[in-house]
């Protein structure tokens, strides 16, 4: 599962651009499963035996799609303007570098040199609309050669272990979930069970809003990763979970309220094979998750994420061994059905 996440999360695969991170996945389960398609929206939707059927239909679902950049404008001096696709702090991208287009065009994200910012204005966060990307074209002509209008970016950063256990690297928000549903694939499951890994998640669940119509779910179970917010700086009441504490069970978040016997289900079977868990103590952030439960007339939902530092940054943290009990925990939600 690490081996697989380390790769997943070296794609590039921000919103609306997700092809690489399906093709790949693609090339690791097609032959592990029963039925395979990619909407039109490009959510990959597979369809797998167990060792017996069930009266529910059980869809498992992570996202592809991680955040970053999408290019704007180019100026007359080759610099490029730019938006933030998803939900992205500008404090954390100034000086980060990004993969633009099909050719992976370097650039580097700046702005006004600090000699030049008046005192008022170093207290705030800088707009992105006063920010650029140098791709180190003289002009505009030469930098249409290189880019173009719709590119999107992701950001580079190597994935790196270090300390007690921790992984550093963008886009574990969501490739970790991924990695989690490639290794059940590819595995003997206990239950017949759709898989979903779906686009466009960080820019208002749009994937799953079709994927959740195709597969007629009566049970989901969103596989994430969830903000950690576990800095000194930040008061307890305020941290909504603990990186090293294992997988995070949500009741609630702010675009779902789980499903209370799911819910249930999971803390026990949890506290019976001895899981480390937790819950999220601020009720924040949103998943597929709301998308699976409104769809036609509701569908039982119900989450298991990885807490993690820096989340919607080029440098994600997590601790390996929550995303060990999250895999653990899920595998063994899907035995809970024999």
């Amino acid at each position: 599962m690490l081996d697989t996440l380390k790769t997943l999360c070296a794609l590039d695969g921000v919103s609306g651009d997700e092809g690489k991170v399906r093709e790949y996945i693609q090339g690791r389960i097609e032959k592990h499963v029963d039925e395979f398609s990619v909407d039109a929206m490009g959510n990959i939707i597979a369809f797998k035996k167990g060792s017996r059927k069930t009266d529910k239909t059980v869809v498992l679902c992570a996202h592809m799609d991680e955040i970053g950049i999408v290019v704007t404008s180019i100026a007359d001096d080759g610099y490029l303007k730019f938006a933030i696709s998803g939900g992205v702090d500008n404090r954390v991208i100034l000086g980060k570098t990004v993969f633009i287009g099909e050719e992976r065009v370097f650039g580097v994200i700046g702005c006004k040199a600090i000699h030049l910012v008046s005192e008022r204005d170093r207290e705030k966060a800088t707009e992105v609309v006063d920010m650029y990307i140098d791709i180190g074209a003289k002009n505009k002509e030469e930098a249409e050669k290189l880019v173009s209008l719709g590119d999107t970016g992701a950001f580079s950063n190597d994935v790196v272990e270090f300390g007690d256990g921790f992984i550093k690297a963008k886009a574990i928000d969501d490739r970790f979930g991924c990695a989690v549903l490639i290794g059940l694939i590819e595995s003997d499951i206990p239950i017949d069970c759709w898989f979903v890994f779906t686009v466009q998640e960080e820019v208002g669940v749009r994937g799953a809003t079709t994927a959740a119509f195709r597969t007629q779910a009566d049970i989901a179970l969103i596989i994430e990763s969830t903000t950690a917010a576990d800095f000194p700086s930040v008061s307890q009441n305020k941290k909504v979970s603990i990186v090293g504490k294992g997988a995070v069970i949500p009741f609630m978040d702010g675009g779902t309220i789980y499903d209370k016997e799911l819910y249930a289900l999971l803390t026990g079977i949890a506290e019976e094979h001895e899981v480390p868990w937790q819950t999220k103590n601020v009720i924040s952030g949103g998943t597929d998750a709301q998308a699976f439960q409104r769809s036609r007339a509701g569908v039982k939902t119900a989450g298991i994420a990885a807490p993690v530092r820096n989340l919607h940054s080029p440098s994600c943290v997590a601790k390996i061994s929550d995303l060990e009990a999250v895999n653990d925990l899920v595998t063994k939600f899907l035995h809970s059905f024999e």
